[in-house]
């Protein structure tokens, strides 16, 4: 047993923690650090500039090694597991301007589950112009759609098809353009 430094209580060297007062025990037994620490593998790095705050680039994956919380990448550019930035590359990520990952929003969001203002292209996609298997929007291009002119296996709207035929047009002349 060893003694909490912060209210006395009597303590389990099995335990990371006091129960009584929440106190880290500073020296946890071999066998919880062995147990425990392994899996608080993560990695962070940053950028040295920063726009208002915000490091240029912030890429974080994992727990941090000390308090094994999950690290969040934070910047302009976030990348990692979850990430909030102006532009995320996430499995979990808010872009306020663009968004990639498994579940993501922003006003561009591309994704499994992609909550876009402007865009959202997924599985499951939302956004003024929405593509995807199960999409909602204004302009919808999917296996199964809602919105106010949508093209799908049922629904064959002659506004939708118009929009969704110049928009691939005019992604196919930017790509044709490029060097």
């Amino acid at each position: 047993m060893l003694t909490c430094s912060q209210c006395g209580n009597s303590v389990s060297e099995k335990l990371a923690a006091c129960p009584r007062c929440g106190n880290p025990m500073i020296e946890p037994a071999a066998e919880t650090r062995t147990m425990t620490h392994p899996r608080w593998r993560g990695f962070e790095w940053r950028t040295g500039a920063e726009i208002l705050g915000w490091p240029l680039i912030h890429v974080a994956v994992g727990r941090d090694a000390e308090t094994g919380k999950l690290l969040v990448a934070k910047g302009i550019v976030a990348v990692g597991q979850f990430g909030i930035g102006v532009i995320t590359i996430a499995q979990f990520g808010i872009g306020i301007l663009f968004a990639f990952g498994q579940f993501t929003g922003g006003l561009f969001a591309i994704g499994q589950f992609a909550a876009g203002v402007c865009f959202g292209l997924g599985q499951f996609a939302s956004g003024m112009t929405a593509i995807g298997q199960v999409a909602i929007g204004k302009y919808v291009l999917a296996q199964i759609g809602w919105g106010e002119h949508v093209w799908s296996v049922k629904t064959k709207d002659p506004q939708a098809m118009e929009y969704f035929r110049n928009l691939w047009d005019s992604v196919r002349n930017v790509v044709a353009g490029l060097p």
